[in-house]
């Protein structure tokens, strides 16, 4: 049988911030594994600027994983320590791979502030400086006193750091240069030079700096047992860090240690010369992919289906491709909000988990709903997540050729599926199955059609769907197992 990923990002933007989310994740590991899922992206676990409040990407101290009094609360907004470890064991006792959310590019919320002389950058154009240098309170000086050097005494400087966007001393916000600092070299390109992000921006250039990165990563690797790593905001970092960093966690600890980056642009040439630049260490979220799901979701059925994979990474480099429709960048009231309609929501995981090209990863708010929005869970997702388990196995023919409709077949040792999609108004797929299916029965899983279906002798038959839907054909008795699935969960 075919070895294949499946992954879930167990968060949300508005998750309540209980601490309670650890004891969920780890209440939740069998029906996890039951679903198929053979991977979990947890989310940051170390302690933010905003304390109990924080999401974890305003990162404040990576080793206080809920357990020093620090910005006002013990726990994260996920937490405790030990309910962290205990969920990663518990996802990992059900099978389930755990990844880590590993944010690097800043830090927020310093202990003290320092004078430094800097300059100003052009907001649009990094490379230009808009200010001679001059004297300004930046907040740049971690010394967290709550953990007092348990785990690590270094202690964060200005000198660790290119710049910050806030001077304190004339209440002022820019992009402000340290004077003989530069932005790191080989990254995005996009205003010029997109090092700076937030916060202050972490020098990839300062020994010190890369040596006490190490230092942690080893640390954490060591103390929670993690599988693999999510890697945030990687366009805004020295495109040969993590190259450096994960070569050596793995090379160290004798590991694999999968990982995944988040270099958010829709733009398939950025990203495929960042897999290339950084050894291709990583595999990267298709953005690009996404946009083609959100651009399909508001097209009003203008969309040619035939492009739908045209200029992606699962089209072009399926093997480095984590495909996903949603996250919480994108999910409405967030900075990259591109959220794809819910008709589409079906479409859309039916193309990430019932194809054959690139690893899938689901996102929570389309699993559990998104309460704080008033958002419901994707109904049919618990269907399309067995039937990737069950069927979605063996060689895929496309039938990729009409601008309305589009399908696909797979076909496994004992059984097949046929994928009909449309964002018109129905039609039909002639599509073989193959005359291993002869005489099989054939049902839409979902519920869509409900016609039954009898293959020929030469396994060809015409597969309907209806306008704005999608249709699962898959032989009878593989739908009544996946019932028989579901119910138990």
């Amino acid at each position: 049988m075919e070895h294949r990923e499946t992954l879930l990002q167990y968060f949300e933007w508005y998750l309540p911030a209980d601490g309670g989310h650890w004891r969920r994740a780890a209440a939740d590991a069998p029906r996890l594994a039951a679903l198929g899922f053979t991977g979990v992206w947890l989310p940051p676990a170390y302690k933010g600027h905003q304390g109990q409040a924080d999401v974890g990407y305003g990162v404040y101290d990576l080793y206080d994983l809920g357990e020093f009094n620090q910005k006002g609360t013990v726990p994260t907004k996920y937490g405790f320590r030990e309910e962290y470890l205990s969920a990663i064991r518990a996802l990992q006792g059900n099978g389930v791979q755990v990844y880590g959310d590993i944010v690097l590019n800043h830090r927020m919320g310093a202990d003290e502030s320092e004078e430094v002389y800097a300059q100003k950058s052009a907001w649009d154009d990094r490379n230009r400086d808009i200010s001679a240098p001059a004297p300004i309170t930046a907040w740049t000086k971690f010394t967290f006193p709550g953990r007092g050097g348990k785990y690590s005494n270094f202690q964060w400087d200005w000198t660790c750091f290119d710049g910050v966007d806030w001077d304190s001393k004339h209440r002022a916000s820019a992009v402000y240069q340290f004077e003989g600092k530069e932005w790191d070299h080989q990254v995005d390109g996009e205003n010029g030079n997109y090092d700076y992000l937030m916060g202050a921006d972490l020098d990839m250039s300062a020994p010190q700096v890369i040596e006490e990165l190490d230092r942690w990563g080893k640390w954490y690797l060591e103390t929670t047992g993690i599988d693999g790593f999510r890697l945030d905001a990687v366009k805004h970092i020295r495109f040969t860090f993590f190259t450096h960093w994960l070569q050596k966690l793995r090379r160290e600890s004798g590991r694999p240690l999968p990982a995944i980056g988040e270099y958010w642009k829709d733009d398939l040439g950025s990203l495929t010369y960042y897999l290339d630049q950084c050894g291709q260490v990583m595999r990267l979220f298709d953005v690009p992919l996404h946009h083609r799901f959100h651009h399909l979701s508001n097209a009003g059925g203008g969309m040619d289906l035939r492009s739908l994979f045209r200029g992606t990474l699962a089209g072009t480099r399926p093997d480095q491709a984590v495909t996903f429709v949603d996250n919480h960048d994108t999910q409405p009231g967030q900075a990259l909000q591109s959220w794809v309609s819910g008709w589409c929501k079906p479409l859309a995981y039916a193309c990430i988990l019932l194809r054959q090209e690139g690893v899938p990863c689901v996102f929570y708010g389309d699993l559990y709903g998104i309460p704080h929005d008033g958002i419901p869970p994707v109904a049919e997702l618990p269907k399309l997540l067995l039937a990737r388990k069950f069927c979605a196995w063996g060689q895929q023919t496309d039938y990729l050729d009409d601008p309305d409709t589009i399908g696909w077949v797979r076909r496994g040792e004992d059984t097949a599926m046929a994928v009909v999609l449309t964002d018109g108004p129905g039609g039909s797929k002639r599509m073989c199955t193959g005359a291993g299916m002869a005489g099989e029965i054939f049902v839409d899983l979902l519920g869509n059609r409900k016609e039954r279906i009898q293959i020929p002798e030469n396994g060809v038959a015409d597969f309907p769907v209806s306008g704005g839907s999608v249709a699962v054909w898959i032989p009878e008795r593989m739908a009544q197992r996946i019932a028989e699935a579901a119910s138990a969960l």
